[in-house]
């Protein structure tokens, strides 16, 4: 195993892509997506942010030790910026399929408004490399909900974008109730050994 760092950049392909709940999940770093899936283009340079820990709560004796720190529960969330925002696809993540219509061609019409959005799936791919080994990394979010929209900003000096936060639930039987998976496979370089 290799004791180099890595850095994570999105793949030239795509990097975030999104299908309806249901759709045919992938199980390796490589293999092609079912067609279902939409590509949603670029994301702005901050990349995607996952905050994946554990949520504890502290019980204290009396005179305030720390005696027990129970497990209450896991927070798997992702943050990032979708950039292209002319990509009626991108509109459909963001808003809700249901609120967007049209293509660009012919006039896009989104509709804000306070329906819930509709949980997705979400495959984030990336290529991952120490110096000597690179390899596919495959994030799949099986029941990824919309739960945050942060400003949208309209200026000349900056490109526009939608920065969302993607709550990833606990998926179903068939994916082993995880709310994310990952996936990797070296697709070039030496060898595994230590660096």
């Amino acid at each position: 195993m290799g004791t180099k760092a890595s850095v994570g950049k999105p793949n030239v392909a795509g990097a975030v892509f999104v299908a309806p709940v249901g759709t045919t999940l992938p199980a390796t770093a490589t293999e092609s997506l079912n067609s279902a899936f939409k590509n949603l283009g670029y994301v702005s340079e901050d990349g995607v942010t996952n905050t994946n820990g554990p949520e504890v709560s502290e019980i204290k004796a009396w005179g305030g030790d720390v005696i027990l720190s129970p497990y209450s529960g896991k927070k798997d969330e992702w943050k990032l910026k979708l950039v292209s925002v002319l990509n009626p696809d991108v509109l459909a993540a963001v808003y809700g399929p249901d609120n967007v219509s049209g293509t660009l061609a012919s006039g896009v019409t989104v509709r804000a408004n306070s329906n819930e959005p509709p949980s997705m799936v979400w495959v984030i791919d990336m290529i991952c490399s120490d110096g000597e080994d690179t390899a596919a990394k495959r994030v799949v979010i099986p029941n990824g909900k919309v739960s945050g929209l942060a400003d949208i900003v309209y200026k000349d000096s900056d490109a526009v974008g939608y920065e969302i936060t993607i709550a990833a639930l606990k998926g179903d039987s068939a994916f082993g109730y995880d709310s994310h998976k990952e996936y990797m496979k070296k697709t070039s370089g030496t060898s595994g050994s230590n660096g």
